[in-house]
């Protein structure tokens, strides 16, 4: 057990091109790994994008033994565990957007998203098929960590329901869309989930025209402690277990 722990927010563009997409995940793995970082957290649905194709995320998905998540698998081996989500095919042509974190060479947890987008004229649900199943917290280097993804945050039951069951932080790789007021939204929802449950929320998102970025680490007492703008960037910031007590 430690009482500080290090964690990485990576913020990128994600691409069409999966193979793109896998060498920008092992580059900032490498960049959290040589700025002392145990974890590092990378958006929502990394493994394919286009904002002019709403489709195009599905036609690049892949399943979990596909060559997106063993080269991720492969990159946690030298000491740096990795967040994300990836869509993975389904039978019916839809996808399960599963969150997943690996470490040292496995998958050591694994959360597929239960509120899909169907918000702001949008449907999620139409290429997305929903979870069912709420993931248990689990621990690295004596932190516990509970999974959520981007329109998850939204739902305040879900964040209580990660933290009583022992979460320290909540991770939220995310792809917030742009609009009126939703980095207002997106400030205020990470804010207030850290706040009432005296929790670390750690929020990764996709910086892009369609997406605002603005990654963020919130502390237990809803302060900021690290935070990205618009463009790719990668973050750091230490948990201290003394700052979860003394809230």
């Amino acid at each position: 057990m430690t009482d500080t722990l290090r964690v990485a927010l990576a913020q990128l563009e994600v691409a069409r091109d999966p193979e793109q997409n896998l060498a920008q995940v092992l580059d900032r793995t490498r960049q959290a790994r040589e700025r002392g970082a145990r974890l590092v957290v990378l958006p929502e649905g990394i493994v394919s994008r286009d904002a002019d194709d709403p489709d195009a995320t599905a036609a690049g998905a892949q399943p979990l033994d596909g060559p997106f998540v063993t080269g991720m698998l492969e990159a946690s081996r030298d000491g740096v565990a990795i967040a994300a989500t990836v869509h993975v095919r389904q039978p019916d042509g839809r996808t399960l957007n599963v969150g997943l974190v690996c470490d040292g060479g496995e998958i050591v947890a694994r959360y597929d998203k239960l509120h899909l987008y169907d918000a702001f004229s949008a449907r999620e649900s139409d290429r997305v098929t929903p979870g069912t199943v709420l993931p248990e917290p689990f621990e690295l280097d004596g932190f516990r960590f509970g999974l959520m993804t981007c329109y998850d945050v939204r739902f305040p039951e879900l964040a209580r329901a990660l933290t009583v069951a022992g979460a320290d932080a909540l991770l939220l790789p995310a792809a917030w869309v742009r609009g009126p007021l939703k980095e207002d939204h997106w400030r205020t929802m990470i804010t207030a989930r850290a706040l009432e449950n005296t929790v670390y929320v750690l929020a990764s998102g996709e910086a892009s025209r369609r997406n605002i970025g603005l990654s963020m680490a919130v502390d237990p007492l809803g302060v900021t402690i690290a935070s990205a703008g618009e463009a790719p960037d990668l973050v750091v910031a230490d948990l201290d277990r003394s700052r979860i007590e003394h809230a």
